[in-house]
């Protein structure tokens, strides 16, 4: 009977001995599961890996530190980034892109696993263009707004924080008999203010995505609150056409001046805390997903997750096709909105 082994197998890639890993953007809870994954499935392949600091403007000022097994011991439950990042104007132009260039061929590293947004994707795809070191993206933000993958890492997260702080306020505006006003991050995207709405069981959510829901909040005014309701929750993607918190709640203050009407920004609260085990998991499956990718001899893609499963979505797609948001959520919230 064959034996089973708990060995890991080796993949080798005679042209990669060195990996760079980087951080970039928005920080997202689960970024540092993802480096230590990044980190620990190299080294099982006999690779080095170099921690780029601050992002692409690392790369420039060639802020480079060796990473170890024991180095990266600890960060799993940690929210933000121990590389840290940064944005980078300098990146953006050939220059700058070139000295990046010239620093990675100095420290000997053959391919860079990125993560972050779209953003970072896009200066990724731009250089992976004009230079022979290829790029894997690891997707990483608290929007998941990322095209080809049903998941990016500290959405969970986040998701979960908006509902625990909205829970609260809830309470608050039960003792009152207000109305909260409550926005969320989201400047392109309204998923996190969807699902969060949906799960606290706000009266009305506003989202870049719909135009139709403002409707929403004079049916509440007028069936809802009129009927004796005592408060209510208004879940505000900070994107959302129409404006921000604070200018739509002056305009429901002008309109409706019996309200008693409250302003919450749940800001960058959303970005910190520790990462749940849905993104610890998440993120870990995809950093061994990047690395397998590069010693596949992969470039300028991207490693998602569809369907619980790896998938490989190149830069170019997950960088310009949008990332739609789920009608069926718009049409259960209508319905539920009773």
């Amino acid at each position: 009977m064959k034996q089973e082994t708990s060995q890991t197998t080796q993949k080798t890639n005679k042209g990669i001995k060195k990996i760079g890993v980087l951080t970039s953007g928005g920080d997202a809870p689960g970024m540092n599961a993802a480096i230590r994954a990044v980190t620990r499935s190299a080294i099982a392949h006999n690779l080095e890996v170099i921690g780029i600091h601050h992002g692409f403007k690392g790369l420039i000022e060639n802020e480079f530190t060796p990473l170890s097994s024991s180095g990266v011991s600890g960060i799993l439950q940690n929210g933000g980034t121990i590389l840290k990042t940064a944005r980078s104007r300098e990146f953006l132009t050939e220059e700058g892109r070139s000295k990046a260039y010239q620093n990675l061929v100095n420290a000997g590293i053959n391919a860079v696993v990125v993560i972050g947004g779209d953003g970072s994707f896009t200066g990724a795809l731009v250089f992976s263009k004009e230079f022979d070191i290829p790029f894997v993206g690891i997707p990483a933000t608290i929007d998941n707004d990322i095209f080809g993958t049903d998941y990016t890492i500290g959405y969970d997260t986040a998701l979960n924080t908006v509902v625990q702080a909205v829970d609260k306020i809830k309470d608050t505006a039960a003792s009152h008999g207000r109305v909260f006003f409550i926005e969320v991050m989201g400047r392109e995207a309204g998923l996190l203010a969807l699902n969060g709405g949906i799960a606290v069981g706000a009266e009305v959510i506003l989202i870049p995505e719909s135009n139709t829901e403002h409707q929403a909040f004079d049916r509440f005014i007028s069936k809802g609150y009129k009927r004796k309701k005592t408060s209510g929750i208004v879940v505000i993607a900070e994107g959302e056409e129409m404006g921000g918190a604070l200018k739509l709640a002056k305009k429901a203050e002008q309109e409706n001046p019996d309200l008693d009407i409250r302003v919450s920004i749940l800001g960058h609260m959303q970005r910190g805390g520790n990462p749940t085990a849905q993104d610890r998991v998440a993120a870990t499956k995809m950093g061994v997903a990047a690395v397998d990718a590069i010693l596949d001899d992969q470039k300028s893609i991207m490693v998602g997750l569809r369907y619980g499963k790896i998938v490989h979505v190149p830069f170019n797609k997950a960088v310009k096709l949008n990332h739609s948001i789920d009608q069926d959520l718009l049409e259960i919230q209508r319905l539920i909105t009773i």
